[in-house]
Order: C-alpha cells, then sequence, then structure tokens
C-alpha cells in the first residue's frame, strides 16, 4: 500500500476516534464547579454570571404580616430538648447541641459580594459545624439574587428583614436645620462620615433598634458580621455557649479609641443617665476602662462593635433601653455623629459587672483597617494564624511547633 493511501487511513481513523470520544464526553454527567475559595472572590466578584449556575433553586417564604421572608437551608444539629440551666440573664444553656443563637448582618443589595466574602469566612471557621441562623436587616428590600447567592452559602437558616422607617429616620425633636450645620461643618473639618445622613441613622439603629427587630425576637445571643471581615484563625470552640456557661453577657476582640470629634457631649449625656438611674450601674463595673479621673470625663476606649457577641436579652432590657432613650433625646446622633460602638461600650462598661464582658483573644479577626491575632503564640499555633503566617513567608517554624498543632 502506498505510503500516501496510509496517511489518509491513520487520519480518516484518528478524526473517527475523535467524533466518538468528545461524543462520550459530551453526553456524559459533568459536575458542577465547586462554589469558589475565598482566594477566588475577588475574581468571582466581577464574573458573577459566569457562577449563577451554581447556586441552588431556593423558594421564598414570605411572611403573611410583613415582608420579611425566611428561607431555610438543611440544618443536622438543631438544639435538642432537654434539661437546661440559665443565664444570669434568663437565657436558657441546653446541655448539648446548639444555643438560642443567630448571626446579624445590616447589610444593602450592592454588599452582596462584600457580605459573601465574610460568609464564607464564617461558615469555614465556625458554622459548618454548627449551622446557626442568620439574620439580614437592610432600610431597603433584599433583592432576589441577595437572598439567593446568601442562602446558598448559609449553612444554617436564614431570614431577611425590612427596617421600620420609624427606626431608620429623624425622631420629631430633632431640628433638621441644626442638624444640618452640623453634618457641613464636620465636611469641612473632614471629619469620617461627618457628612453622612445614613451612617447617622446606621448608628442609631445599631445603638437602639436593631434588637426590637421581629426577626430577632425569639433569639437570645447574636454575633455581629459586618461586610468584608476574615477570620483568620479557625473557631473550635461554641462562644454562645461558652458566654453562657461562663456567666458572659457581652464579648469583643478589639479595643480602641473612638473619634473625639464625633462624640464631644456623650459623656455629659451618660453622666445624666448615671444620676437619673443609680440603681442600673452595676457594683463592679468597668468606669476605670472608660474613664481616667473617676468618671469625671469619658477616656474615649471603646470595644469596636463590628465584632461582637452578646446576649439579647441585655439589650432588651430596661437598663439598656433607659440609657438609649437618655441619649437618644440628647439628640447627638445628629447634632454630632455618636457611633453604637461607643454606646454600646459605655452601657456595657457601666451596666455589666467586669466579669461579664469577655475578650475573645482565641478569634483571629480583621475588619480594615484593624486585625486582632491570638496574643499567645501557643493559641495563634494552635488556630493556625501562626502556622499559615509561617507558610506563607516560607520561613523556619519554631522548635517544638508540632507540639502545638495538627
Amino acid at each position: 500500500m502506498a505510503a500516501g493511501n496510509v496517511r489518509i487511513i491513520r487520519y480518516v481513523l484518528f478524526t473517527l476516534f475523535a467524533i466518538v470520544l468528545i461524543y462520550f464526553i459530551s453526553s456524559s454527567s459533568i459536575p458542577k464547579p465547586p462554589l469558589p475559595s475565598g482566594s477566588d472572590l475577588a475574581k468571582w466578584k466581577g464574573r458573577k454570571e459566569a457562577h449563577q449556575g451554581v447556586f441552588k433553586k431556593v423558594e421564598d417564604d414570605p411572611l403573611e404580616d410583613s415582608k420579611e421572608q425566611l428561607i431555610v437551608a438543611p440544618s443536622s444539629n438543631r438544639t435538642p430538648p432537654g434539661n437546661s440551666t440559665t443565664s444570669p440573664v434568663g437565657a436558657s444553656v441546653p446541655k448539648e447541641g446548639k444555643m438560642n443563637a443567630t448571626f446579624v448582618t445590616l447589610a444593602r443589595n450592592s454588599d452582596l459580594w462584600d457580605i459573601v466574602e465574610s460568609i464564607r469566612q464564617i461558615e469555614d471557621r465556625f458554622n459548618r459545624r454548627y449551622h446557626y441562623d442568620w439574620v439580614f436587616l437592610n432600610d431597603k428590600e433584599f433583592n432576589e439574587e441577595f437572598k439567593k447567592v446568601t442562602t446558598t452559602l448559609i449553612s444554617g437558616t436564614t431570614k431577611y428583614g425590612i427596617i421600620p422607617k420609624e427606626h431608620w429616620s429623624f425622631p420629631d425633636w430633632i431640628d433638621q436645620d441644626k442638624a444640618k450645620k452640623v453634618r457641613e461643618d464636620m465636611a469641612e473639618r473632614k471629619i469620617i462620615y461627618g457628612d453622612s445622613v445614613s451612617y447617622r441613622h446606621m448608628c442609631r439603629f445599631e445603638s437602639g433598634f436593631f434588637f426590637r427587630h421581629p426577626l430577632l425576637a425569639d433569639y437570645e445571643w447574636y454575633w455581629r458580621v459586618e461586610p468584608s471581615i476574615k477570620v483568620f484563625c479557625d473557631v473550635g470552640f461554641d462562644p454562645f455557649r461558652y458566654m453562657a456557661e461562663n456567666k458572659k453577657i457581652y464579648g469583643f476582640v478589639i479595643s480602641l479609641y473612638e473619634y473625639v470629634e464625633t462624640i464631644p457631649t456623650i459623656w455629659e449625656s451618660t453622666q445624666k443617665f448615671m444620676k437619673k438611674f443609680p440603681e442600673h450601674i452595676a457594683p463592679n463595673n468597668s468606669m476605670k476602662w472608660l474613664s481616667d479621673d473617676e468618671g469625671e470625663s469619658y477616656n474615649h476606649c471603646h470595644f469596636w462593635s463590628n465584632f461582637e457577641i452578646s446576649n439579647l436579652n441585655w439589650l432588651r432590657s430596661q437598663a439598656y433601653l433607659d440609657f438609649f432613650e437618655t441619649l437618644d433625646k440628647d439628640g447627638g446622633f445628629f447634632y454630632e455623629r455618636w457611633g453604637d460602638a461607643p454606646v454600646h461600650s459605655i452601657a456595657a462598661g457601666l451596666m455589666l459587672n467586669r466579669d461579664q464582658i469577655q475578650f475573645f483573644d482565641d478569634i483571629g479577626y480583621w475588619h480594615v483597617p484593624f486585625t486582632h491575632c491570638p496574643t499567645s503564640e501557643s493559641k495563634r499555633l494552635d488556630l493556625k494564624c501562626t502556622k499559615r503566617f509561617f507558610d506563607m513567608n516560607d520561613l523556619g517554624k519554631p522548635d517544638g511547633w508540632q507540639d502545638q498543632t495538627d
């Protein structure tokens, strides 16, 4: 057979084989790609359309009396019935299983791909083992994309609520002209968020209203999560259970000084509260942390409230409500720019005993521009913080590191 004919036959056979192979591959069931890892999120944001097929279809279940929506995702770790003890603020402590707790996020529809980052961090580091619920609140209705994406990523039940207008607007005792002049002045002085109306509504809402939302009515504990956070370390315990079993009420990871220009008179309002309601002041309070002169002035220390784990019954208490009412009537959320962080911090510092406030050194956390990582070397190694840093930089690990980690 001529060499040319042999080449033609080989070409034809190869072509037929390729066609058959392509047919079988195309007709087989090809699995969908997995959800992107944290390192791929930046790429994912710019190519959302390419990933729409990844998300499972979910059915919305509108509540009859409101625009809030509840979407239930499977959970295999619900709290079983049985005996329980009680925490200092009346929260039940089941002997096993989950606590009556939820994550809480205030977000806009435009925050979707930033909150996706936070969800992946929380789920990967903690909630994939516990399946706690997640409540999302917004002053506008959440769109279907926001609900579909977040529900798919969260292992527990997701709930979506609209903030009542009266909780996200100027109260009738606020002088609008005075408030406007304050914003203009702060803008000229370049004070952070000084000219923002929405930021002031947010701070007032987080200070005095989020815990009153109907979607939180049945919960006893909350963990606040902001968009674009990072959790550097595995959380190998349940902070909610730890808080309840150890009689803690408020937990934090970062504390720092508040911008002085935003709260010039907040301590005056606080002193008014202390004088009017001395019964609300805890005997073993944290005044020494709040003030360097036994309460004459405020030193501006506060817990950074973009991360906080706390008890909702405390925020619903008459003591806290009296404190918020005193501050709110003085108008500092609008005539100045009081943040919810100093409000929560002053309240906790005055109303709670020192041993009821928990510093979560074990939780590595970042929210622009500050970071907390466990302070002791053994904890950092146990929780993979330092190990990850050493691996990333190709550094030799210290002697004995194998004894401190898996």
